[in-house]
């Protein structure tokens, strides 16, 4: 069975790169430069070659014909909760990505970002990268994903920005939506809440019917774990959950009132299994947690990617070159 390769930047706690895992790719290298992020990607996959690196600084020469580069680059530059100084902002690594991608030439490119990325007023960003990419020989297209099409109980609409060289992309396609609609909030957490024998759990679970709203929070410059601002913890207060705040632990078994989820709770929503461990006190965990890419959307993406490589390698000679030229 063929193995794909990848390398990733910017991989925080493994989101990304779990999808991708169960997609088929092999990580070769993962480079992120938050400590906690590199011990989460550590404590779950000792295997994995993961390297405490600003993507600055970072090369990948050794890497060259790599099946997939894959990136969770930073989001404020285009988020609507940000300045959105989109390429002038300081945190944009577009451009480093733009040079790591030249140095190892991968097959298939693979960016998630905030859905700030599509606003009008970056069209000529857009336009630029798709130009830049095209001159390196890759074809480029970006979808607006949502995750709760891919089973996972939560609104978070992110976008895929994809590219691969010409005789690659003639067989990709953008993942289509999953055939059945994520859990309820209520039925995702039932187990969980339930732990410490709260008498209402239940009763809690069956007011949570609907799926949950972004999860937000994740920013190095916010100042605890909690659900975000009063939107959306409005929001979660729907779901009948207080989201001022994360707990350490379920409800105790005569509670009475709004529970707070944990950050394993949280973590499921996101869609990680529940053995994915988080490095870190409450703060940083979240905080990884928060910033993550749903592994579920990586692995449907991440399943397109391997079967258009599969399809394009398994092309007579001709017709490989005849991809090649056009």
């Amino acid at each position: 069975m063929r193995v794909f390769s990848s390398i990733e930047f910017c991989a925080g706690a493994g989101g990304q790169a779990l999808g991708l895992e169960q997609a088929g790719f092999e990580h070769r290298l993962l480079v992120d430069n938050d400590p906690h992020c590199c011990d989460t990607l550590r404590l779950n996959r000792p295997e994995w070659n993961v390297q405490l690196q600003d993507m600055k600084h970072a090369a990948a020469h050794d890497f060259h014909g790599i099946d997939l580069f894959a990136g969770g680059l930073p989001c404020p530059p285009f988020s609507v909760a940000g300045k959105q100084l989109g390429e002038r902002d300081e945190r944009n690594l577009f451009d480093d990505a733009l040079r790591i991608i030249r140095q190892c030439q991968p097959k298939f490119i693979l960016i998630e970002n905030v859905r700030g990325f599509l606003d009008p007023r970056f069209e000529a960003y857009r336009n630029s990268l798709k130009t830049r990419l095209a001159r390196m020989g890759y074809k480029t297209d970006w979808r607006l994903l949502n995750a709760s099409e891919f089973g996972v109980s939560q609104l978070r609409p992110r976008v895929a920005i994809l590219a691969a060289k010409t005789k690659y992309w003639e067989n990709f396609r953008f993942p289509a939506a999953a055939a059945h609609a994520p859990a309820p909030v209520g039925d995702l957490l039932l187990d969980l809440m339930a732990e410490n024998r709260w008498h209402g759990a239940t009763a809690w679970a069956r007011n949570a019917s609907e799926i949950a709203p972004t999860i937000v929070g994740g920013s190095k410059k916010h100042g605890g774990p909690d659900l975000g601002p009063t939107r959306a913890r409005k929001a979660w207060a729907k779901l009948g959950v207080e989201g001022r705040s994360i707990a350490n632990a379920a409800p105790e078994r005569d509670f009475i009132g709004m529970p707070r989820l944990t950050t394993r709770m949280v973590a499921r929503i996101q869609g990680f299994p529940d053995n994915w461990q988080f490095s870190g006190k409450k703060t940083n965990a979240y905080r990884q947690v928060g910033n993550a890419f749903p592994p579920p959307v990586a692995r449907a993406i991440g399943e397109m990617i391997a079967t258009a490589i599969n399809l394009t390698e398994n092309l007579p000679a001709d017709a490989q070159k005849a991809l090649a030229a056009e």
